[in-house]
């Protein structure tokens, strides 16, 4: 499980046939600070609603997906799994 901030919201007029009906977010890591790890985005697949400035971890085991999903033809690794509240160190 990785840290992570939401960015952003992916529209799409076409989407793959196994996504359609599922949110997609644009995602990057961060430090336990909130500052940002990297320069890379990620797309991930959004179950419980999170939005644009929200902490959120995130699972990028392919495994986790195909299991929430339900089958194995998603071409998402990457999936938002909790909220973050408040982080104590």
């Amino acid at each position: 499980m990785l840290l992570a901030r939401v960015k952003g919201n992916i529209i799409s007029t076409q989407k793959n046939d196994y996504l359609v009906g599922h949110k997609l977010l644009l995602v990057r890591k961060i430090d336990l600070a909130g500052n940002y790890i990297g320069d890379k985005d990620i797309i991930a697949i959004d179950l419980i609603d999170s939005g644009i400035g929200d902490t959120v971890l995130i699972t990028q085991e392919g495994d986790a997906v195909q299991q929430v999903l339900g089958h194995k033809k998603s071409p998402l690794n990457t999936m938002i799994i909790a909220n973050v509240d408040d982080i104590d160190v």
